[in-house]
């Protein structure tokens, strides 16, 4: 059993859009949301706007690699939905982990001592 829990029905995500929080960057969009089951989850979604199959999927693995080397200094108890941009497929894995930092930093959700 993997210990990354995803968010896979539609009602989650449309619930974290209306009611969560939003970071913006030129690379990323970062929805946060406390949850009421104490455990991290995440969804990624990538939009016909950032190109076809293949960057689609570029952007998905990078966003997912970014969020696991970040994960063990996430706190406990909220859902992130991360939404892909234009840019995104096209730039360097370090600069998506980058604008992640900074937008759980600045949502509360990332341990800065760790």
């Amino acid at each position: 059993m993997s210990k990354y829990i995803t968010l896979k029905e539609n009602r989650d995500f449309s619930r974290i859009y209306r009611r969560g929080k939003s970071f913006v960057s030129p690379v990323l969009v970062t929805y946060v949301q406390k949850n009421k089951y104490g455990a991290t989850r995440y969804g990624i979604t990538t939009g016909k706007k950032v190109g076809k199959a293949v960057s689609r999927s570029r952007a998905r693995r990078v966003i997912r690699t970014a969020f696991r080397e970040l994960y063990p200094r996430l706190r406990e108890g909220y859902d992130f939905v991360f939404v892909a941009r234009a840019k995104t497929p096209e730039v360097k894995s370090y600069v998506i982990t980058r604008a992640m930092k900074n937008h759980l930093a600045q949502a509360g959700a990332l341990n800065l001592e760790k």
